[in-house]
């Protein structure tokens, strides 16, 4: 799950800058997934390109690397 060295940010304690792009993933209990590069804006995460939204919610979030 979340190490506080990786620079993964719990969505349930902050969010991203609007439309910034940042890297993102899926941690709990069910393990790890669904890690991209997405943008937040109105509450949807986006592609990268802004052409598309996905049908989930990140859990965690960090600046790409």
């Amino acid at each position: 799950m979340n190490n506080a060295f990786d620079g993964w940010i719990p969505l349930s304690g902050q969010l991203p800058p609007d439309k910034e792009l940042v890297e993102t993933k899926i941690d709990n209990e069910m393990g790890c997934r669904n890690q991209q590069k997405l943008r937040l804006h109105r509450n949807l995460w986006w592609h990268p390109d802004m052409s598309m939204y996905v049908y989930y919610t990140p859990t965690h979030w960090r600046y790409p690397r």
